[in-house]
């Protein structure tokens, strides 16, 4: 990934809104921008590009409205509570017009406080929009502010020694940084500061760049364990084959980890009806670098007592990682809801590639998952540990002894009465939850969406306009071959 300063105006067109990203008309009202300002600020940080149309992606620019942008700028300060530490940067660019022109970039960093607008109304940005809180959710909000940035807290005793400049300078050549490694720890992220004369350096420094990170955080570290069978058994009926830490830096974990992985995945080759050669494979490639991924990204690395351990059982993997899910994530809304307990590791591994966009991993297990016909990760909270389980997707080689699907088409029938009643009453077209709401008879969106989209989608009875893209503001949904092939064998 460039670094934002870097970022050319083509680059910023051709990018979509997201969890970090937004684009503001010069137009918009100081009182109205304080909403995303807010919002990121409050949840990973984030850019606004200003002077581009959010509508029409139009290069308006900000020259020549010097006093809406002086009142923008303002933003930060007289409409957020407390103020908003923004960084603002400038962008050449040709208008719609053909004229030169500029269009502001104002970089928001994830704070530690929580922030409201000047109507105190607190928001938090949730994929593509800024969620406006109710009570409980500003309150748990607020809670996790206070533990969200032990990534920020000072190591005790570690000094800039500890660092490996080297895989400082091996990131700062990722983002195009063209300073010392040393200027960047300083000007960047606290990562270094100094504080009565004396240089501290910061958890998340010596957790991504530190020589030896197991010296100060004994157990941020990577377990895996390998059962046989499908249970966990102790004692003298103990049944581990395999158990293998991974230590050093969290991309030096998230690396190791994930190629040992691969060594323990097992794969099926046969022969297709095209004559060729198919391989497949018992869990996604993308769905086990993902979930190391998560793990390593958004662990609370103040639990010091384990470290994640990643389980590995004939017909499952369960990742255990320390820390509940933090910020307004749950486990019912966890696949469309996204919070990083540690944004500066998050924005790290982002870098690396290792993180698309904040908010799609999970979202993007699911969606391959179902494609298949294959269960979708599960998640639950055990006494400080959030537990994922990704099910194996074949746990036999018997299974490929069946005929194909092609010769024998899987039995499908609506999972309830609710996706029953949404296959009857659709056609062959797509159409958008709006018309699917009045062809049901359901008012609450929530409920159409809980009830009757979700296990739809979830047994294959209806299929996305825009898969890859499930919030696309233009979603529509129409029902897949299998379920017109029922409703007219069954129904009609």
């Amino acid at each position: 990934m460039k670094n934002q300063q870097n970022m050319t105006i083509e680059e910023i067109l051709a990018r979509k809104e997201c969890q970090t990203f937004d684009c503001k008309s010069i137009q918009i009202d100081p009182k109205a921008l304080a909403i995303p300002i807010v919002a990121m600020a409050n949840a990973d940080g984030g850019m606004l590009a200003i002077g581009v149309s959010d509508k029409t992606r139009r290069i308006e620019g900000i020259d020549g409205n010097e006093e809406r942008l002086n009142e923008l700028l303002r933003a930060p300060f007289d409409f957020c509570n407390p103020s908003v530490r923004v960084r603002c940067e400038y962008l050449p660019c040709t208008d719609y017009e053909g004229r030169k022109n500029r269009i502001l970039l104002m970089h928001i960093p994830a704070s530690v406080q929580l922030h409201t607008n000047q109507a105190d109304e607190c928001f938090m940005r949730v994929g593509d929009k800024s969620k406006k809180l109710n009570f409980d959710e500003r309150m748990q909000l607020l809670y996790d502010k206070g533990e969200r940035y032990y990534e920020d807290k000072d190591v005790y005793d570690a000094t800039t020694d500890d660092i490996d400049m080297n895989l400082v300078s091996d990131y700062m050549n990722v983002i195009g940084y063209g300073k010392s490694a040393m200027e960047y720890l300083r000007e960047n992220n606290d990562f270094v500061t100094e504080k009565d004369g004396q240089q501290k350096v910061s958890t998340a420094c010596i957790l991504l760049f530190g020589k030896n990170p197991q010296r100060f955080f004994p157990r941020a570290r990577t377990r895996f364990i390998r059962y046989e069978g499908t249970e966990e058994k102790v004692g003298t009926e103990m049944n581990v084959v395999k158990d293998v830490t991974f230590e050093g830096t969290i991309l030096q974990q998230v690396r190791r980890t994930i190629d040992y992985l691969e060594t323990q995945v097992r794969e099926h080759s046969f022969l297709g009806e095209d004559g060729r050669f198919i391989t497949n494979r018992n869990y996604s490639k993308y769905a086990i670098q993902e979930m190391v991924v998560n793990s390593c990204c958004h662990r609370a690395y103040n639990i010091k007592g384990t470290e994640i351990q990643i389980k590995m059982f004939d017909d499952r993997i369960v990742f255990e990682t320390p820390g509940d899910l933090p910020g307004l994530v749950r486990p019912d809304n966890i696949r469309h809801t996204h919070f990083s307990r540690n944004p500066k590791i998050a924005q790290y591994l982002k870098a690396y590639k290792y993180v698309k966009e904040f908010g799609e991993g999970i979202d993007r297990i699911c969606n391959e998952l179902e494609t298949k016909g294959c269960a979708i990760p599960s998640f639950h909270i055990d006494a400080f540990i959030l537990k994922a389980t990704l099910m194996a997707e074949w746990t036999s080689e018997k299974e490929f002894d069946r005929p194909s699907t092609a010769q024998v088409p899987p039995k499908y029938r609506p999972s309830t009465a609710q996706v029953e009643k949404l296959v009857t009453v659709m056609n062959d077209d797509y159409i958008d939850v709006s018309e699917m709401m009045k062809l049901c008879g359901i008012v609450r969106r929530k409920t159409m969406h809980d009830s009757y989209i979700a296990p739809a989608l979830t047994d294959g009875s209806i299929e996305r306009k825009y898969p890859e893209q499930p919030n696309h503001p233009k979603q529509m949904y129409r029902l897949t071959e299998e379920a017109k092939i029922w409703k007219k064998l069954d129904v009609f």
